[in-house]
């Protein structure tokens, strides 16, 4: 999309380098006429564009609404359309806070397990009962064999019973090199 401004520099572009009438350069470019003929009536905003860049130097965190109602105190009569535009302009925009902090650099690919009981992965399945009631089921499997150790379904499955699982496993079974699992919300309590 081509800004008015835009327009009016591809017609005297136009106008200048192939000796157009203005009439045929807006026809070429697709502009109104009137677009290009048009002549600003702003006043400069100097002054208030000083002030908003002293405002948001000073407050770091303060978006432009804030912004606007400190001006308004100070006694400035703005709009807030106008406020928002010239705080574009002047790239003043708030960086958005990061979002949650993930691992960093590459990971070491996981080994195959070679043995029983080296690896047991741990998952949730998810369903739901014909009259609306979801329930879960834990399974564990041994990586190496691909033997399911365990389905333990209920409609509810705290943190504590998926370890009363496990420790009830471990003593069957022995104790596994590694336990892995995706991180989901499941194994996170409160």
């Amino acid at each position: 999309m081509v800004t008015p401004a835009g327009e009016r520099k591809a017609v005297a572009h136009l106008m200048d380098a192939h000796g157009m009438s203005e009439r045929r350069a807006c026809k070429a470019i697709g502009s109104c006429r009137m677009t290009v003929r048009y002549k600003t009536i702003r006043t400069d905003d100097g002054g208030l564009r000083q002030r908003m860049k002293a405002i948001a130097h000073e407050r770091r965190r303060f978006g432009y609404r804030r912004v606007h109602v400190l001006l308004k105190r100070e006694g400035y009569r703005v709009n807030h359309k106008k406020l928002f535009r010239l705080y574009r302009e002047e790239k003043l925009a708030v960086r958005r806070r990061g979002g949650r902090k993930r691992a960093i650099g590459t990971r070491a690919p996981m080994t195959a397990p070679m043995a029983p009981n080296d690896r047991w992965s741990l998952d949730f399945v998810s369903d739901q009962l014909t009259d609306g009631r979801r329930f879960r089921i834990l399974t564990v499997v041994d990586d190496c064999t691909r033997e399911c150790l365990a389905l333990v379904a209920d409609t509810s499955l705290s943190g504590t019973r998926v370890a009363r699982e496990l420790d009830r496993l471990m003593t069957e079974r022995g104790k596994p090199k590694m336990v892995v699992s995706d991180n989901g919300s499941e194994l996170t309590r409160k």
